[in-house]
């Protein structure tokens, strides 16, 4: 793909949805129509060897379109949004560079908002939050969100369990500024426009459950088993994955792979609820029926009317 003088002009697009509506194949359907190029933001799809159980597109599928952070980190390593806003952002400007359209496409709402959204991440201080936690064990959660109540009425009230707190305090005391301060806005960072798909629930329940039992069949448990040799159970992200989490413990004979597949498909719908309600709180959010006939079209439409550049 060569970049275009209208390409340039296009937003940054943004895929969205729940997990097995399709993102990834409308991604590489408006990569090819618009000279796009895809960045992942599927936060389990960072890591290497985790291809089975995160439906991870295989290179032959990807249809030529260049996919970016995919396989970026190993199992023990901890996915970080500041991080990926830091990623994304440089890769967004490299594809630019190239005269292409960046295509964001992924089911992990915070990611996306990182890489769309002016979104402040505060900083952090181990030796402070240490501090914190001993004052916590001490003296008990009451004193510390007193505390909290002076400095950041805002977060004192929102904010309710006792680690939440004592991040407060801790970037507070970094900062000076209130934790509630940080807190996102919805504001593209630059022009974007996002394509939601909207599912029917009954179908995506069934859908995801043919898909879980595609996964076991393709070799699920093998996968978890040969990341769980390079350190799976220490990853503090990619252990609690779907279905790796699950699988484990079938590794560890507390499951039979049947109880696992169920308790995986149990998981992903519910997860599948909690993104549709992350996004559907997103009023700028283009939405179209994911088996609509002319989807790619509509999807196209959405994003040459919806955000293009003067």
């Amino acid at each position: 793909m060569s970049g275009t003088g209208p390409a340039r002009r296009l937003p940054l697009i943004a895929v969205v949805g729940p997990t097995g509506s399709g993102k990834s194949e409308l991604g590489i359907a408006l990569a090819h129509r618009l000279d796009g190029e895809v960045i992942n933001a599927d936060a389990m799809q960072f890591y290497r060897g985790m291809d089975i159980g995160t439906a991870k597109l295989p290179v032959e599928d990807r249809e030529g379109v260049p996919h970016h952070l995919l396989d970026i980190l190993d199992v023990r390593e901890e996915a970080s949004v500041a991080r990926y806003q830091e990623y994304s952002r440089q890769v967004i400007t490299d594809i630019r560079a190239r005269g292409n359209v960046p295509i964001l496409v992924g089911g992990s709402g915070l990611y996306v908002r990182a890489a769309l959204d002016e979104l402040e991440f505060p900083p952090t201080d181990a030796a402070v939050r240490a501090r914190l936690e001993t004052e916590n064990d001490e003296n008990g959660p009451a004193a510390l969100r007193d505390r909290l109540a002076v400095v950041d009425p805002v977060s004192a009230e929102r904010l309710g369990d006792e680690r939440r707190v004592i991040r407060a305090l801790e970037v507070h005391e970094i900062t000076g500024r209130p934790f509630s301060s940080f807190m996102p806005q919805r504001v593209y960072h630059q022009p974007a426009v996002q394509i939601g798909l909207q599912v029917d629930r009954e179908v995506l329940k069934e859908r995801l459950a043919k898909r879980v039992h595609l996964m076991v069949e393709a070799g699920l448990e093998d996968e978890v088993r040969m990341l769980d040799t390079q350190g799976l159970r220490q990853g503090r992200t990619a252990a609690r994955a779907l279905g790796y989490s699950q699988f484990l413990r079938v590794l560890d004979g507390e499951w039979s792979t049947a109880e696992a597949a169920a308790d995986t498909i149990a998981a992903t719908r519910r997860f599948a609820r909690r993104q549709l309600t992350w996004f559907r709180a997103d009023q700028r959010i283009h939405w179209v029926d994911w088996r609509h006939s002319e989807l790619v079209e509509l999807a196209e439409r959405a994003v040459r009317s919806g955000g293009a550049l003067s």
